[in-house]
């Protein structure tokens, strides 16, 4: 299996991603992975109470941004588009454990002109699925992704999304 760690660095612009840019030091600082084999992303996770709605378990809404980031990094490292979430749906399966490992992965069901289809799902260390999701995505290419940014995407990031 082949795992490339997907940058959050040199696009050209800051980030600031609550979810996975490991400068935020208010956010949850998870590094996402694509699995070329697998054609999915993946990340690995274990969140403190910080993080926790009831008592011992992960807020909700803290699941649906992890599950969304996920989505959004396979339409980058998978389709190699930009893409904004423009639908979502989740279903809560099994509590998410504050203080225990998990893992999320996404991966493409269908892409459509400029519609992707994600899946993407939170399983805990013993395999069962806890969370699991569904998106679409509007992809807005590389000069909508630069103009909300205020800046240029970096030439390697370029080749990068083209799938170079």
């Amino acid at each position: 299996m082949k795992r490339v760690r997907l940058p959050t660095d040199d696009w050209g612009y800051e980030t600031n991603c609550f979810v996975c840019e490991a400068r935020n030091d208010d956010g949850l600082r998870i590094p996402f992975f694509h699995d070329q084999d697998a054609q999915t992303v993946v990340a690995e996770f274990e969140l403190s109470d910080t993080y926790s709605g009831a008592p011992t378990l992960v807020h909700g809404g803290v699941q649906l941004a992890i599950l969304d980031e996920a989505m959004a990094w396979a339409t980058i490292a998978i389709v190699h588009q930009w893409a904004l979430t423009s639908r979502s749906n989740a279903e809560f399966l099994a509590p998410v454990a504050v203080g225990s490992s998990h893992t999320v992965e996404a991966s493409i069901s269908s892409v459509d002109g400029d519609r992707i289809d994600t899946v993407a799902q939170i399983i805990d260390a013993h395999g069962t699925v806890c969370t699991r999701a569904t998106a679409s995505f509007l992809a807005i290419g590389e000069a909508t992704a630069a103009r909300v940014a205020g800046t240029e995407i970096h030439e390697e990031h370029r080749d990068y999304l083209r799938g170079g």
